[in-house]
């Protein structure tokens, strides 16, 4: 893990919240926005994970916090460890690449409810990066004109994954 390209990637992901015409924010927010919370960079959840190939061949359909259905194939699941606890989270492929959407046990508390994101990079047939420093909050964290994903049961996971953005707080929340 490079903290320094993962402090850049925060500084720029903040710059585009605060600046950018395309933020999920409304321009009052911006105007108090100071920036994203995170996990401190936690190098034992930047993981290479062996993943087992899951062949549904049916379109797996995930509600959104709209209640529209999206649909996404079941590519692979993959079991990690995290301080001596084993979890499982399976890996969705979109005509886009792969997603992993996941709730941990801090969903509610110090992450979003619903759940957080993740396009883990495939290395190879079997081989996924899954880095949990890059985990994020879907835009329907920072504004209800959005229709995100709902992270499935499958992939709720009662271990805490300590790393990544945490539950947004400040004046720029409470303006929305």
């Amino acid at each position: 893990m490079d903290i320094d390209a993962l402090r850049s990637y925060r500084r720029a992901k903040d710059h585009y919240f605060k600046a950018s015409p395309d933020s999920p924010l409304t321009p009052e927010q911006q105007a108090h926005f100071d920036g994203l919370r995170y996990y401190d960079p936690n190098p034992d959840l930047d993981l290479i994970v062996e993943v087992q190939r899951v062949d549904e061949g049916k379109p797996f359909l995930m509600e959104t916090t709209t209640g529209d259905l999206r649909s996404y194939k079941r590519f692979a699941r993959f079991t990690f460890t995290v301080d001596g606890v084993e979890a499982q989270l399976t890996i969705y492929e979109t005509p886009f690449g792969f997603f992993l959407p996941f709730a941990d046990a801090n969903a509610g508390f110090e992450t979003y409810p619903a759940g957080r994101y993740l396009e883990p990079e495939r290395l190879s047939a079997d081989r996924f990066h899954v880095d949990f420093n890059l985990a994020y909050n879907p835009f329907c964290a920072y504004s209800p004109g959005y229709s995100c994903p709902i992270t499935p049961p499958e992939n709720r996971i009662s271990v805490p994954i300590q790393a990544g953005e945490r539950l947004p707080e400040g004046k720029w929340v409470e303006s929305e």
